[in-house]
């Protein structure tokens, strides 16, 4: 008896377009990406099981080293108009491409008059450690005092400009190292309270609850 014979058929797929989907893909999330600056002064934050997240807008980070301190804002206007009334307070006049500058930097702590040398750094040197000493915070000359009250004020002015503008205060974290010593915290948190603000988040790592 004759053996029947089966046709074979090709198994084999065309991934071209699957291919094309995927790198479509891969190019779209590289160039929307933004890479995150690096920071002038990383610490390692005590680690708590609090997992409440942080805005992703309208917020001030303070971040406090053993002597130092610095300050950060999101958003680019934010901190254009921030660094103008800072200008305007200290007597400091900058141009529209170091304001533009200025808008990409995420954390700085300097002394106002040393900003225009800080701007026209390089990102890489901007976070080289002893480059940035730190924000003056004492009785004397209490810049943290103005960047704060200004970043507040940029952010309500440009809030109420929008076609519906939410009416909240700019948010602030401060962010230390679990071995930073408390009269450093308490000179910020003091800070805060003098301009009437008594809700901030602090920063923490995270660890397991203990059993």
């Amino acid at each position: 008896m004759a053996k029947v014979k089966i046709s074979k058929k090709r198994t084999s797929v065309d991934m071209t377009a699957m291919c094309d989907v995927a790198f479509l893909l891969l190019s779209f999330f590289i160039m929307t990406a933004q890479a995150r600056q690096p920071e002038p002064f990383p610490v390692d934050a005590p680690a708590s099981t609090v997992q409440t997240k942080l805005p992703d807008s309208n917020l001030a980070t303070i971040t406090i080293g053993d002597s130092t301190v610095f300050f950060g804002v999101t958003g680019q206007d934010v901190r254009i108009m921030m660094l103008e009334k800072m200008g305007e307070k200290y007597n400091v006049t900058f141009t529209e491409d170091e304001k533009k500058t200025f808008s990409l930097i995420e954390y700085f702590g300097v002394d106002i008059k040393q900003m225009h040398s800080l701007i026209a750094m390089s990102a890489s040197d901007r976070a080289r450690p002893g480059i940035q000493p730190g924000i003056p915070l004492d009785s004397a000359n209490n810049q943290l005092y103005d960047w704060v009250l200004n970043a507040r004020f940029a952010s309500r002015t440009l809030d109420a400009k929008k076609e519906n503008p939410t009416k909240r205060d700019l948010d602030v974290a401060i962010k230390g190292g679990k071995n930073i010593d408390y009269p450093m915290v308490k000179k910020v948190i003091d800070i805060l309270q003098r301009q009437k603000k008594n809700n901030f988040y602090l920063v923490t790592g995270l660890r397991n609850e203990d059993f």
